[in-house]
């Protein structure tokens, strides 16, 4: 037998854009054959030739798979799906697992998560990072946090899909508060490196060469040199639409002030992804920030 369809159950992937893809394909390589859904047709199509299996009908398809994964944009996305007109939740049986992916706000986590454990639904904290590569070879990272019993009942899809998977315990929504401090630094790590390289553009240097130098040094942090290398070829098509760390910035900014912490440069990064929105960037990766902080 494969190694990867030992353990397998049947899991439904609700949301294949980027990442949901590259998940579906992941699972899709190692035996799983996931059911998968998406309000855009085309993203469902062009997954049925890696063993993805489409339905018609995704609220029954989530009742009868063990788990669902939760891959959309935001918690808009989220209550849709689960409690809108047409949402799945009232045809999850007891037992049944959801993994929320997205990066939400806490408290987001943690009312979704009572709502379902009134039926019996366990709800795992699971947002992902690392990008579409990395999911599709399963090397992207998993932060859960949910009831013990339900992380168990999913580990083998779990270690199918990341590596590593980080535990961060059993409360709800300590998946999406570890989530929103790697996000928030990611958003710091990424306004400073194309801060950094519009300045080489200004004074006069080669980019391309200042950028060899900061990979290899102090300066260097993976988003950085990631997103530059990506901005200096100019490849702006989006894996990281400008819209996420924007998004994520800001929930990381509200959890901050719940918790009574006010630091001296999320605002400001906040505030930087803000502005290139304004600037009409929200459709680009969020490379283009070199180009938007330099002026060209």
């Amino acid at each position: 037998m494969n190694p990867g369809v030992q353990g397998a159950f049947p899991v439904t992937i609700i949301g294949v854009g980027n990442m949901g893809a590259a998940m579906a394909q992941r699972l899709c390589a190692l035996g799983w054959s996931p059911s998968v859904h998406d309000l855009v047709p085309q993203k469902v199509q062009d997954l049925l030739p890696f063993g993805a299996v489409a339905r018609a009908d995704v609220a029954q398809a989530a009742s009868k798979s063990v788990a669902t994964i939760l891959a959309v944009v935001n918690v808009a996305q989220v209550r849709e799906v689960l409690f809108g007109a047409h949402g799945i939740a009232p045809q999850l049986p007891p037992g049944h697992v959801l993994l929320l992916c997205p990066t939400l706000g806490p408290q987001d986590v943690e009312d979704i998560a009572h709502t379902l454990a009134q039926q019996g639904v366990d709800v795992v904290d699971a947002p992902m990072s690392g990008g579409p590569a990395r999911a599709r070879e399963g090397r992207m990272s998993l932060m859960v946090a949910g009831p013990a019993q339900a992380l168990e009942r999913v580990r083998p899809l779990l270690e199918a899909l990341a590596n590593p998977v980080f535990r961060i315990g059993t409360r709800a929504g300590d998946g999406a508060r570890t989530k929103l401090v790697n996000n928030l630094l990611a958003g710091i790590n990424l306004v400073g490196a194309a801060e950094a390289l519009a300045l080489a553009h200004w004074l006069g240097l080669d980019q391309g060469t200042t950028l060899d130098v900061i990979e290899r040094s102090s300066g260097q942090s993976w988003i950085g040199v990631d997103r530059m290398r990506r901005a200096l070829a100019g490849d702006l098509a989006p894996r990281a639409h400008m819209t996420l760390l924007h998004k994520d910035t800001g929930l990381a900014l509200d959890a901050a002030a719940a918790a009574g912490f006010s630091g001296p440069l999320g605002a400001s990064t906040h505030a930087v992804f803000a502005a290139a929105l304004q600037a009409g960037l929200a459709d680009l990766d969020d490379a283009a920030l070199l180009g938007f902080l330099q002026g060209t």
